[in-house]
């Protein structure tokens, strides 16, 4: 093979692979990975994504005024240990989910929760999963020591458990991925805290 017949196919490899790289740079999307999942478009979501943040932030303010009931109650350490972190998990998860309502430009649910001046018959929701009534939340606020105990971790149970029936309805209708992923943790947290409460009220 003569040189000039080699430097000419040098040449042609090179004129190829000139061209593959134009082609790239001219913005040719890159082969998607197998079994990668699309990205979510900003800013999508749906009317069950707002129905979820507006029916979970008055549930979470509710708990977390369950929570602020316990100290000066109950001396049991578990307990004041559990509301404790209650209040510390769901007080920014309200913060979150007033954030994204008014950036959806939805309404955001009146009342601040917390227990300073809070009417409790403002807080009758009509029957949403897991909410106390004005009376039951009286009664919890009259109780003390293991009555209090015994009464509040029930309370907290059937609490809990309408929020993960609410978690689990985004996870089936939502679209947000912030909002669904708020949802998943919720569903989490929360039934890990169930079993830790039925532990508490089985040993007595």
């Amino acid at each position: 093979m003569s040189t000039m017949t080699t430097f000419a196919r040098l040449l042609a490899g090179v004129a190829v692979a000139a061209v593959a790289l134009s082609g790239c740079a001219a913005g040719n999307p890159p082969a998607e990975t197998p079994g990668a999942a699309p990205a979510a478009a900003p800013g999508e979501f749906t009317d069950a994504d707002v129905a979820f943040a507006q029916g979970m932030i008055p549930h979470h303010r509710q708990a977390v005024e369950m929570a602020e009931l316990v100290a000066g109650r109950t001396e049991n350490p578990q307990v004041l240990d559990l509301a404790a972190r209650i209040g510390a998990a769901q007080e920014p998860e309200i913060a979150t989910m007033t954030a994204w309502l008014e950036e959806w430009g939805a309404d955001v649910p009146a009342g601040s929760g917390g227990m300073s001046g809070m009417d409790h018959g403002a807080m009758d929701h009509g029957g949403m999963a897991g909410m106390m009534t004005p009376e039951q939340m009286t009664a919890l606020e009259q109780a003390s020591g293991p009555a209090f105990d015994r009464l509040f971790l029930e309370m907290m149970i059937e609490h809990h458990r309408g929020a993960v029936e609410m978690a689990r309805v985004e996870l089936g209708q939502g679209a947000d991925p912030d909002a669904l992923a708020l949802a998943q943790q919720i569903i989490d947290t929360q039934q890990a805290e169930i079993t830790e409460m039925e532990s508490l009220l089985a040993a007595g």
